[in-house]
């Protein structure tokens, strides 16, 4: 989506590369770690990872089956994949087929920071301050911002440069 602001953020930043976003023929979790394992494979030394919604399962599901030099990772707005979503979402029974469940619960083995909202149709900031003690990341709830996706009013969202910095440690400009 060119409007979303992870497409913005990644046309900002050099050597910058996506995983693919979920599709029918790739619902099933083990597919969509693989093609982040994948992806990563191409890529010496460290990376920071920016995920939001499923991209943040995929990168939890990740961290327990791989290791690899990781310096940080953004993961905004986590869907809660053990409580039914809204209609027109998979349901629990389809999340449950395609591996997304149980949800990863042990400590990130790099540093991270959970970006939540406070009406999130998709996660509860309860249950989403619960995953980020969990995984042992800094949470940060942004304040009612729905999704953080073009639906909720967000394109660009310049407090995503913002995290970027702060786990490249970068004092200013974007990383390379």
């Amino acid at each position: 989506m060119p409007d979303h602001w992870q497409t913005i953020l990644a046309n900002k930043i050099e050597n910058c590369r996506s995983v693919p976003l979920l599709e029918k023929d790739r619902l099933a979790c083990d597919a969509q770690v693989a093609a982040l394992d994948e992806l990563l494979s191409d890529i010496s030394g460290e990376v920071v990872l920016v995920a939001h919604s499923a991209g943040v399962m995929t990168t939890v599901h990740w961290a327990q089956q791989h290791q690899r030099p990781v310096k940080g990772a953004l993961l905004a707005a986590p869907p809660d994949f053990e409580s039914p979503l809204p209609e027109g979402y998979p349901t629990l029974e389809s999340l449950v087929e395609n591996g997304w469940t149980p949800t990863p619960r042990t400590p990130l083995p790099f540093p991270s920071i959970v970006a939540g909202s406070t009406n999130d149709l998709l996660a509860d900031a309860d249950r989403v301050a619960d995953l980020a003690r969990a995984w042992g990341s800094r949470l940060t709830v942004v304040g009612p911002v729905g999704h953080l996706n073009p639906a909720s009013g967000y394109g660009e969202w310049p407090q995503a440069d913002e995290f970027i910095r702060e786990l490249t440690g970068a004092s200013s400009g974007m990383p390379d």
